[in-house]
């Protein structure tokens, strides 16, 4: 996939806050944390390239919640 940097505005999971992030997909799955610059808490990013089809996909959570 020959995609460059693009960028994504998202909320943030703890207060609401939009941001932009800049995905780089050029190293592929990607699972990171960054801090909100509204209220300094931690936001978890998780990407995942597909290269089957061609896309991006990009999840943002709290990493407080749980999955079942």
């Amino acid at each position: 996939m020959n995609q460059k940097l693009s960028e994504k505005r998202i909320a943030c999971p703890h207060c609401g806050h939009h941001l932009h992030a800049t995905i780089d997909a050029s190293a592929g799955d990607q699972d990171y944390y960054d801090e909100c610059p509204s209220c300094c808490m931690e936001i978890h990013y998780n990407l995942h390239v597909d290269e089957y089809r061609k896309k991006i996909q990009l999840t943002v959570d709290s990493d407080d919640e749980q999955v079942f």
